[in-house]
């Protein structure tokens, strides 16, 4: 792709503007630790919220939409569109009980729940292994996505697209240490406006291209009669379909969601979602956060991604990688004069996913391993320095991940599915008082030795829908078991360690019944039907608008207003029952 002088001054202006806003939030980020990576806890939602969906938006996630569209029609955005339920689990049962934990990282959480050896051990290692080796390996990953696309923008090779992709971490860390968490929500919600306004651009030349949507639509009918199974345009997959067979689609909706941790969709909230709860200003914009998050990752941002895949399709028939498509699409149809913002938005998409995985990271290994185990004692102006020294280690380490990623895809692949099992522990451990350390820990062992039993010595393969769906099963079974009976087998945590933590977090009476009697200065909590109807009006807000948009984009009005009116009839119940009962409250 031919790119002009001016393509590469709009370039050049974004990353100076970048620079410009880590430059102005400088001061606040050296004061302390806090706002380092907290932003003194004084986030509204809107921005914390929009840097969730900034950072969820990596260079390669249009690809990826793009590949699925192309080999499974709309349908196969199943695969994440699954993960709505959690998403919304997330918002009313868990964003204000994470703003009211007061942690400062989901890490921290072990040593305010749990106690004694067994909860620093589970604080120490989840700490290293998810802030090193599962964080690189997701750096890696994207890093590698980059370097691909910038061999199609750019046509360059891969150790020239390499050395401009670690010229853009160095820069990214450069953001990062300098502004701390501040400048990375910031950019964020300046990457996004880029990112989000050049991908509806492309969808609009990428739709034109085909020939306009009433074409377009026909070419795809004429597509259908050559596929083996269900339309490209249907939103259900077919559940005969060798991708999506009926036994992986139960498992896609009635387990995946809250069984698996998976990074970013944790069950529950944590990692870097449950990062911008802790900064948000308070409980109600922790909660608006998150549901601002979830109507934008799921309801708002496909369609123009889906749209370009749909049009690829079209415009190019046969490729051997469909997810190339959406880069062919944009070098063969984008005006000159755009593709120089396209390259920017690239970066931004790029860069938003860095810089947050860099913060992140860096977070769990000063407050959880440094400031924990190694200097207790250590002073603010200190622990800012080594936040910026992780900092810029973990990009180091990043950089050198990317060399190894044909070895590293294989552990991915594995490392998806040993969280299977893991999932309701995580969301247990809030609303009932006898789990302790020993579950968890049994729950992460168990997951792991069971699923790297089926894929290694059963030969079951991840990659495999229906072996994915027996993986799922088997380690959620057996995960599942052993974690409540070492529940029942081992000591409940001492009572006031629980009476603190039922004090500091007011969660639901309901499972907490022998801890809320020692508790009385505390007031009854409640609401649980109230947050299980807000959770279903959630879940059809976002469904609702989802395939609402989509029905009314793809020319089919009748079926597009009546599910729009559902999903906006939901939001209305959510916003009724909120007021009604306050936005940061849990008591009827």
């Amino acid at each position: 792709m031919q790119l002009t002088a001016l393509d590469w001054a709009v370039v050049a202006l974004y990353f100076l503007f970048n620079l410009a806003i880590g430059w102005y939030y400088k001061s606040r980020a050296g004061k302390n630790v806090s706002e380092f990576f907290l932003s003194g806890r004084d986030v509204p939602w809107w921005l914390a919220g929009t840097s969730m969906v900034a950072t969820t938006f990596a260079a390669d996630t249009p690809l990826a939409v793009t590949g699925m569209v192309a080999r499974y029609g709309i349908a196969g955005n199943w695969l994440w569109w699954n993960f709505v339920a959690s998403g919304m689990l997330t918002v009313f049962f868990y964003a204000r009980l994470w703003r009211r934990s007061g942690v400062m990282t989901d890490i921290e959480f072990c040593e305010i729940r749990y106690s004694g050896k067994a909860a620093a051990f589970l604080r120490g290692f989840r700490a290293l292994y998810l802030g090193i080796p599962i964080n690189c390996i997701v750096l890696g990953w994207v890093n590698l996505a980059m370097v691909k696309i910038l061999e199609l923008i750019l046509g360059v090779g891969k150790a020239e697209a390499l050395a401009i992709v670690i010229g853009l971490i160095a820069i990214t860390s450069y953001i990062s240490t300098l502004s701390g968490l501040w400048g990375v929500l910031v950019t964020d919600v300046f990457q996004f406006v880029i990112k989000m306004g050049m991908v509806i651009v492309l969808a609009v030349f990428a739709v034109s291209a085909a020939g306009g949507m009433d074409t377009m639509l026909s070419k795809l009918a004429e597509i259908d009669r050559t596929r083996a199974s269900g339309s490209v345009l249907s939103f259900v997959p077919d559940l005969d379909s060798a991708w999506m067979p009926m036994i992986t689609f139960l498992v896609y909706i009635s387990l995946n969601w809250w069984a698996t941790w998976y990074p970013g969709a944790e069950p529950g909230g944590g990692g870097y979602v449950a990062q911008r709860m802790f900064c948000a200003r308070d409980e109600k914009h922790s909660l608006l956060a998150t549901l601002w998050f979830n109507i934008a990752h799921y309801a708002v941002r496909p369609w123009p991604w889906i749209l370009t895949g749909l049009a690829s399709l079209v415009l190019y028939p046969n490729l051997a990688d469909p997810e190339t498509g959406y880069i062919r699409v944009m070098i063969d149809h984008l005006p000159p004069s755009l593709r120089g913002l396209m390259v920017a938005a690239f970066a931004a998409a790029f860069m938003s996913t860095i810089a947050t995985q860099l913060n992140w990271g860096a977070s769990y290994l000063v407050n959880d391993v440094y400031r924990r185990f190694l200097r207790p004692d250590a002073s603010e102006k200190t622990l800012v320095r080594i936040s910026q020294g992780a900092t810029v280690l973990l990009s180091i380490l990043s950089a050198a991940a990317t060399f190894y990623m044909d070895s590293i895809s294989g552990a991915w692949k594995l490392l998806i599915v040993t969280g299977a099992g893991t999932g309701g522990v995580l969301l247990l451990r809030w609303y009932w008082w006898r789990i302790n350390a020993w579950s968890e820990i049994a729950a992460m062992v168990t997951a792991f030795l069971v699923s790297f039993y089926l894929q290694v010595w059963r030969g079951l393969e991840n990659d495999k829908p229906a072996d994915f769906a027996w993986i799922m099963i088997i380690t959620v079974a057996i995960t599942t078991l052993v974690w409540l009976a070492a529940t029942f087998l081992t000591r409940p945590e001492p009572p006031d360690v629980l009476v603190a933590f039922y004090r500091r977090t007011r969660p639901s009476r309901a499972g907490w019944g022998p801890i809320a009697r020692q508790a009385q200065d505390v007031e009854p909590a409640g609401g649980g039907l109230s947050n299980l109807l807000d959770w279903v009006c959630g879940c059809v807000m976002i469904y609702g608008v989802l395939f609402g948009a989509g029905k009314l984009l793809l020319k089919d009005y009748g079926t597009g207003v009546l599910l729009l009116a559902a999903g906006l009839l939901a939001g209305g119940v959510i916003y009724w029952d909120l007021s009604r009962r306050g936005w940061s409250a849990v008591v009827d």
